[in-house]
């Protein structure tokens, strides 16, 4: 008998300790509003970069991605926070601060995976990669700190592996692999000899980046919608 009850007591216990650790899911209208608000942010620094200051990535690439990070920042965190594993352990102002976190730490490897990709490493070309770096922390890094925390088999499943489960983790794996991806396709005109200013470091890398991670919105809100449709058609069986 007490074999019995020690048994229903650790079943129970391990799926209470899954149960918390789950991602929450987020629902269509959710997700959509996640990624509009991603997307104005873009749109709200380009436009203040051609008002007020007017610049682009081809005049001023290193200030204009100062301005993406910049408001893209709290944008991200705040609204990622939302959707944290482990709410009973975690808190809202916890996610924020993991969040925040992450941005130097995403920066650091974002910018060291790119020298090792042949970016310049030159005195004059930091400023470029700092702030790009920092804007692909945002696109990459941050989402999954703020909702995954230090939980290595995740961020191992979703970033090794490309295996999302869930509707949150959509919204974070896609999106990042995008930017990526985006980045990667933007480097190839570098080493062209056309002389083209755009070909400099980091324009085209950054329209590239900029380029996937919008596709990539796009996909995950698609994937959140059919993971939805499913649900509903196989409750209704």
């Amino acid at each position: 008998m007490d074999r019995g009850k020690t048994g229903k007591k650790t079943t129970m216990s391990s799926k209470s300790s899954t149960t918390v650790e789950a991602s929450p899911q987020i629902s269509a209208s959710g997700a959509f509003i996640v990624n509009t608000f991603c997307v104005l942010g873009l749109v709200l620094a380009f436009w203040v970069a051609n008002t007020v200051y007017s610049i682009d990535l081809v005049t001023n690439p290193s200030h204009t991605l100062f301005l993406i990070w910049v408001i893209e920042l709290p944008i991200v965190i705040l609204l990622f926070s939302r959707y944290r594993q482990n709410r009973q352990q975690c808190s809202y102002l916890r996610a924020v601060g993991r969040g925040i976190l992450a941005v130097p730490i995403g920066a650091l490897l974002n910018s060291l995976g790119a020298i090792a990709m042949g970016a310049p490493v030159a005195f004059q070309c930091l400023p470029k990669t700092l702030h790009w770096s920092l804007m692909m922390s945002l696109f990459t890094v941050v989402p999954a700190s703020c909702v995954l925390g230090s939980s290595w088999a995740n961020w191992k499943r979703i970033f090794a592996q490309t295996k999302p489960n869930g509707s949150v983790e959509y919204l974070i794996c896609l999106p990042a692999h995008g930017a990526v991806i985006g980045a990667w396709f933007g480097a190839w005109p570098m080493p062209l000899d056309w002389e083209r200013t755009w070909q400099d470091w980091p324009i085209a890398v950054s329209y590239g980046t900029l380029a996937g991670y919008l596709v990539a919105l796009v996909a995950s809100l698609c994937f959140v919608l059919a993971r939805g449709g499913r649900s509903r058609h196989s409750k209704r069986e």
